[in-house]
């Protein structure tokens, strides 16, 4: 189970830094794209919000100890923090990035939880899987 918990405590780091982050685009995207990239931030830092609650309490019902601290989400994450100089594009392109890398995690996360005999948290990391390679294409389809 020590396994697991490392998988889903890294969830919660990279889902973490990426609340921040989204927050980060919301508040300081500019150009063109204003609307459109102020409205879509928002959508995926609520989402990432019910990850991060999802997965904290999963970790918690498999005896775990969820992360809770800042220092702690840069130390573990995988993906991170904004630099403060992107544009709407880069903020776009570094999204996505992130994103591929969290899917990366998570093929390696679920069957290691299907191992372990725990389908649930193997389920619960395929949804989030799910939804993550559909927001690949539509933020890849952005910036082409």
């Amino acid at each position: 189970m020590e396994k697991i918990h490392e998988a889903l405590n890294r969830q919660i780091a990279n889902w973490s830094v990426l609340y921040v982050k989204l927050h980060h685009y919301h508040w300081y995207v500019t150009g063109q794209q204003f609307f459109t990239l102020h409205a879509k931030f928002q959508e995926l830092y609520e989402e990432a919000a019910l990850h991060i609650d999802e997965i904290a309490e999963r970790l918690l019902a498999v005896q775990g100890k969820p992360v809770a601290r800042m220092a702690d989400y840069l130390k573990l994450s995988s993906v991170k923090e904004a630099s403060g100089s992107e544009n709407a594009v880069q903020m776009v392109e570094a999204i996505t990035g992130d994103f591929t890398t969290v899917v990366g995690e998570l093929k390696k996360a679920i069957p290691a939880a299907q191992e372990a005999g725990d389908e649930t948290t193997a389920d619960m990391l395929l949804a989030i899987h799910t939804s993550l390679e559909k927001h690949i294409w539509m933020l890849r389809a952005f910036v082409r």
